[in-house]
């Protein structure tokens, strides 16, 4: 498994495809009101001395919550983006306030998919301050740690959809994934980068991916991950405090 902050830094680029054209293909010129919705304030880290641990069992209830979880950090990393001020470029915060308010809308559906089956409440989430202050040093570390974030999310939908059985459950995460691979594919195309993961951008590779799950791989297709993986992934960036378990991530 390769450790993502370690990418991050090495995938910086130098290009800054801010030209007109480059924002109104990817929808960041007259974004609407949807740009300046108010995304969430980044939680710290807890003042009491027990942080929740996050427990997530493999049935449908699990998955979705823990989908709701992966939402929850990306709504928290867009929002400290914003508050940040490391992105100068005024149409590319905008950008960057959209990204967080449509992730911020996302919990808020799954949480009302989920009702009382919410495992957690978003105050039960202990994010590592530092560890967040570590992915915005600068423009290309932030769009580098986005274009990880949303990955991951295509990823994980995409793995999860084979166990869902609830079809209520199943058209939630479908609703999602494709948003979520937009949101990479936008933000590569501010770096210059391939709009598509490129196979050694995985973070997961060929020989570590569970083949029942992936029978076909390449940039055609999105690789589908297991919840251990993605724990894996989501581990390496440092923004998350809760400890996790659950025979869903075993």
């Amino acid at each position: 498994m390769r450790n993502i902050l370690v990418d991050i830094k090495t995938n910086e680029s130098k290009a800054d495809f801010t030209s007109r054209r480059n924002l109104l293909k990817w929808g960041l010129v007259s974004l609407g009101t949807l740009a300046l919705t108010t995304v969430p304030t980044i939680v710290t880290a807890q003042s009491r001395s027990r942080i929740k641990t996050l427990s997530f069992n493999a049935n449908d209830i699990g998955i979705l919550n823990f989908a709701l979880l992966l939402e929850e950090l990306e709504a928290a990393f867009y929002a400290g983006v914003v508050n940040s001020r490391k992105i100068s470029n005024g149409k590319e915060l905008e950008y960057m306030r959209a990204l967080g308010a449509q992730e911020a809308a996302h919990v808020k559906f799954l949480r009302e998919v989920l009702g009382r089956n919410a495992l957690f409440k978003t105050s039960d989430l202990s994010f590592n301050s530092s560890g967040l202050a570590a992915l915005m040093t600068d423009r290309n570390t932030i769009l580098n740690t986005a274009i990880a974030l949303e990955d991951v999310g295509v990823h994980a939908y995409n793995g999860a959809g084979t166990s869902l059985t609830n079809p209520t459950y199943l058209l939630a995460a479908g609703s999602i994934v494709s948003v979520e691979a937009r949101h990479a594919a936008g933000v590569r195309a501010l770096l210059g980068r391939s709009t598509t993961e490129l196979d050694s951008e995985r973070s997961v590779s060929d020989a570590d991916l569970v083949a029942s799950l992936n029978p076909v791989k390449g940039r055609a297709y999105d690789e589908l991950y297991t919840p251990e993986q993605i724990i894996e992934i989501v581990g390496s960036l440092k923004i998350l405090n809760n400890p996790i378990d659950g025979a869903l991530v075993a």
